[in-house]
């Protein structure tokens, strides 16, 4: 399989390479010394083409849901600055490569336009950067800056020091809970307190009057006892607590300092939770997905370096990761999770139906919850909260993928298209949510549900999926392992394993990998 995948690898570049060499050097169409904000190819006539070029761009995506926000983006593009988009919604399996197809076949050949723009996942970038098809970014409008865009995001765009995509919306994960549940806890821990606050007052109040001590303890200590009982007899018969509970400053100053800050503190929780009829489970996840799991081995592993393109780092074997791993383990022996049955979806689903209080999501499944509350199957509130560390000494880091708007090397249209780019992601994110269920990159835009607004907090620490290519095969290893552990291997043993056999996969392409001098082109520097 490694042989067939450095094959495949090697012809992948290798024909790009020479595309685009061919392109840049012998067609008359497109010159290396034209400059990007000149952008107009020379030489060619009209009757050249099969393709009527009426001066406006192209942008392909593979994910229906931003149909409708691009559609109203590219109208209000074209009526602020005079300029058509055409948006174009493609099959996301061999999305590149049908991008690549388009790119360097002969202009008389094209029966369709090559694509000025496109949105993919920023793990591609490198391919692409490599191939010729993303070129770096010009950011007229100046907007990509760590003031606009976590450093997360920045690093997602970043290939060997360029920016080579603008960001667009992200996909991580985080704790979400049902605050309903928490605060109805917070609610009647409150009074709790209050009652035992009162109790010892009187306690006092009896001892400074003289009454004999042993009678005031038993008083005292029969007040106690009432006060923590009427909690605990609520927290049975009203489950759900007060309707205004979740509206309660006080009750959400104190729900804050009860959500788990780590994989102890749920086990606590679990131990020590008086649960309403209705919750199956206190905390589940789906085990089976690597993006799920990663948080508990995330912030011992490097993978790429910071932006994720660097093939000479790779650290994922180490004392911290071992242990982390160890304690994903132990989860098995605590909590009840069958990895045929129990998916994310399902998860999910148990969530919205009040079995279970917390579980590891992504932003998907806040549209899903505000679609069920607009149906009448979601009688909760929700909360959002940073992922639980592993353990006090131990610390979480997830993971996150960014979707990016990318500009085409191959597109005579560059300046047009940066200018489109930054107007999609920028001017009009306020929109992108509302019209696609997507989460934007910017930390300008605001929510009119606050819960959202907290993904961000976990985006910014999380990793960015890496894009080096060599790595290929690393992440379908990586979950093989954890499922391995999950059901009882080593983990000492099990990650050593897969440090030496992706390692030797790593050096075994990078050592066959075709070289070639940096060159200049109308799309920019390129390094094979």
């Amino acid at each position: 399989m490694l042989k067939r995948f450095i094959c495949a690898f090697l012809v992948f570049l290798l024909a790009a390479t020479c595309f685009y060499v061919a392109f840049t050097v012998d067609d008359a169409g497109y010159t290396a010394s034209a400059s990007e904000d000149e952008g107009t190819p020379s030489g060619k006539t009209q009757d050249q083409s099969l393709i009527e070029d009426d001066g406006s761009l192209t942008l392909w995506y593979s994910d229906d849901a931003l149909t409708e926000y691009l559609t109203s983006v590219a109208l209000s593009f074209q009526q602020d600055q005079g300029i058509k988009v055409n948006i174009m919604l493609k099959d996301g399996v061999q999305f590149l490569e049908a991008i690549n197809a388009v790119s360097v076949k002969a202009e008389s050949e094209r029966e369709e336009p090559v694509p000025d723009l496109y949105i993919t996942s920023h793990d591609n970038l490198l391919r692409a950067y490599l191939a010729g098809l993303a070129s770096p970014i010009t950011d007229p409008a100046g907007v990509v800056t760590d003031a606009m865009y976590p450093q997360t995001a920045l690093d997602a765009i970043s290939c060997y020091d360029h920016y080579v995509g603008y960001p667009l919306y992200y996909e991580t994960n985080f704790l979400l809970y049902n605050k309903t549940y928490m605060a109805s806890i917070a609610q009647n821990k409150i009074e709790a307190d209050a009652d035992l606050e009162e109790a010892m007052e009187a306690t006092n109040e009896l001892l400074e009057n003289g009454e004999p001590e042993e009678e005031a303890a038993e008083e005292a200590a029969g007040d106690e006892e009432a006060a923590e009982e009427p909690a605990a007899e609520e927290d049975m018969s009203d489950p759900m607590g007060e309707e205004d509970a979740v509206a309660d400053p006080e009750v959400l100053e104190k729900l804050a300092t009860m959500i788990p800050a780590s994989i102890e503190d749920i086990k606590t929780f679990a131990n020590n939770y008086d649960a309403p009829e209705a919750v199956e489970s206190v905390f589940k996840w789906d085990v089976s997905d690597i993006f799920y799991n990663y948080f508990f081995v995330g912030n011992y592993m490097d993978v790429g370096g910071p932006h994720g393109d660097n093939a000479a780092i790779f650290n994922i074997y180490n004392s911290q990761a071992v242990e982390s791993l160890r304690e994903y383990q132990e989860m098995n022996q605590f909590f009840s999770i069958d990895t045929k049955v129990d998916n994310y979806d399902k998860i999910l689903q148990d969530f919205i139906d009040g079995k279970m209080v917390f579980t590891v999501a992504t932003t998907d499944a806040i549209k899903r919850i505000h679609e069920a509350q607009k149906a009448g199957d979601f009688e909760f509130e929700y909360g959002v909260s940073t992922l639980p560390d592993i353990s006090s000494l131990l610390k979480a880091r997830g993971l996150s993928v960014t979707d990016v708007v990318a500009v085409n090397g191959y597109s005579d249209k560059k300046p047009d298209a940066n200018r489109f780019a930054t107007y999609l992601v920028n001017y009009k994110a306020q929109d992108l949510y509302a019209k696609s269920g997507k989460v934007s990159c910017s930390k300008a835009v605001e929510y009119e549900d606050a819960e959202i607004s907290k993904t961000m907090d976990e985006y910014e620490r999380s990793v960015p999926l890496p894009k080096m290519v060599e790595a290929a095969n690393y992440w379908v290893q990586l979950e093989i392992a954890f499922t391995k552990v999950w059901n009882g291997a080593d983990p000492d043993e099990t990650l050593k394993e897969l440090s030496d056999t992706i390692g030797a996969q790593i050096e075994e392409i990078r050592a066959n990998l075709p070289t070639q001098e940096s060159f200049n082109a109308g799309a920019g520097k390129f390094v094979y």
